[in-house]
């Protein structure tokens, strides 16, 4: 049971330091990130502590990720919205994305996952990580109807981005048996 708790600790640090770290200037980075672990995990050995923080640190610089933490991306971003259903009363659909990005050209979702592996293709991705994306997703297209929506997840402890395509996401919006209201169907911080 201790080994779940840790784990989920450790994931919600994860998930602020992603949500604060990026809006910080690069050369203050480092030390507000030991400064929130002294103060988050005060419990956690130095070294412990230290490690998670570099290791935060290190997604955040690593090129392939630029695009989720340039400036204008958007951390925690709530979202709301209706689907339709031919034939039923409409579904709220209602959660956070961890990570948004809206350019000229395209939409992205990004949501962080810390688990400590990652799946070894998209096709193994657990389902309710797709559903979830996939409502956002399906929200997010009648908001900007122009623009393609990408989704993708960022396994942390890997290192690895993985979008989910976009028929895969249609197959599991087009699987769903809404009820009236949607309430974040996988919101986790595993």
């Amino acid at each position: 049971m201790q080994s779940r708790a840790l784990a989920l600790q450790r994931g919600t640090l994860v998930h602020r330091l992603l949500q604060s770290l990026p809006d910080i200037a690069a050369q203050r980075r480092r030390e507000a990130a030991r400064d929130f672990m002294a103060r988050n995990a005060s419990d956690w050995p130095e070294a412990d502590r230290t490690a998670l923080a570099d290791k935060v640190l290190a997604l955040i610089a690593e090129p392939r990720f630029a695009p989720v933490f340039a400036a204008g991306s958007r951390a925690e971003v709530a979202i709301v919205g209706k689907l339709e259903r031919p034939g039923r009363t409409p579904a709220l659909v209602s959660g956070q994305i961890d990570r948004l990005v809206v350019r000229p050209e395209e939409v992205l979702i990004v949501d962080f996952k810390t688990n400590q592996a990652a799946p070894r293709n998209a096709a193994e991705v657990p389902a309710a990580y797709v559903r979830q994306l996939a409502l956002y997703r399906a929200v997010l297209s009648r908001l900007y109807p122009q623009r393609p929506v990408r989704a993708v997840l960022l396994w942390t402890e890997a290192l690895e981005y993985m979008e989910i395509s976009a028929p895969a996401l249609d197959a599991a919006l087009a699987s769903l048996h809404l009820g009236g209201s949607v309430l974040d169907p996988a919101r986790s911080r595993s």
